[in-house]
């Protein structure tokens, strides 16, 4: 079976498509039929029409609502209830492509040992189609290098062997932002990643609300990177993530700089300047 967890807040006017694109996919379609699905809404408080927009599908999905504690406790809380031994989620504003389950399981059916399988995505700001920038594309294999300076794992891409979550735990929910940052260097530092080639999700930006369009998101990169200094990295890793925390600190003590917070942005530059602090407590 596979699980597919559905978090939303207050998108009830982007939910619907996204649940059709899931039971569209034409992995159900193929021999032997029905393949086994699971669909989870999990509603994180919304106060528009959610609830009244996954009735309308009936037994299919299945609904699972909470007080608003965030994306990383829906996620978690999904995770919790998902009784699949493959797991994958969809943010309620993106989309998949016909495709991409097919694709994505004949993948891990022929490599046993993957432990998830992401693919490309196309991207849609305001409905018009932009392209990805190069550092944007995912390598697939060992990468913890190259997913220290930005997320690659895109959840909404991904499916994961549900062993990923049992070994891992699930989204820190300390982090309102960025969870999905830390949970791929989580991954990454331990496991491969594979990633299709072929763009089979859309992601809609530039809507009120995106998570990912707010200014100051790199404050909890940092803590990220912070928190993972504790994982028992060797030598070689460790100096990556100093180097990085330390270009990060940089970036974000400028942002705080320009927009007149000069308590903070020292607070930042000096933790630039000497990135073997593990544990610190921000300035307000």
């Amino acid at each position: 079976m596979i699980s597919v967890i559905l978090p939303t807040y207050n998108r009830a006017s982007y939910l619907a498509e996204a649940l059709d694109s899931v039971l569209g996919q034409d992995y159900f379609e193929i021999e032997p039929s029905p393949r086994p699905i699971e669909v989870l809404v999990v509603d994180d408080g919304s106060e528009d029409d959610t609830a009244a927009v996954v009735e309308r599908y009936g037994g299919r999905v299945g609904y699972l609502r909470r007080p608003h504690r965030g994306v990383s406790a829906a996620r978690n809380a999904g995770l919790e209830r998902a009784r699949g031994e493959f797991i994958a989620f969809l943010d309620s504003d993106d989309l998949w492509l016909k495709p991409k389950l097919r694709a994505q399981m004949s993948y891990l059916e022929a490599f046993p040992g993957a432990l998830m399988c992401g693919t490309e995505e196309m991207w849609l700001r305001n409905g018009v189609r932009i392209n990805p920038g190069f550092r944007h594309r995912k390598p697939s294999g060992w990468i913890f290098e190259k997913v220290l300076p930005l997320c690659l794992l895109s959840l909404s891409s991904a499916v994961f062997r549900r062993k990923v979550f049992e070994e891992l735990g699930g989204f820190d929910e300390t982090l309102p932002e960025c969870e999905d940052y830390d949970f791929g260097l989580r991954l990454a530092l331990r496991h491969p990643l594979h990633f299709l080639s072929t763009p089979l999700i859309v992601k809609r930006g530039g809507h009120p609300g995106q998570l990912s369009s707010r200014w100051g998101l790199d404050r909890h990169r940092i803590r990220a990177l912070i928190k993972l200094l504790s994982a028992g990295l060797d030598s070689e890793k460790e100096a990556m993530v100093r180097k990085e925390l330390a270009a990060k600190c940089r970036v974000f003590a400028a942002g705080l700089a320009k927009r007149g917070k000069a308590r903070r942005a020292e607070f930042y530059f000096r933790l630039a300047e000497n990135p073997r602090a593990v544990i610190f407590e921000e300035v307000t």
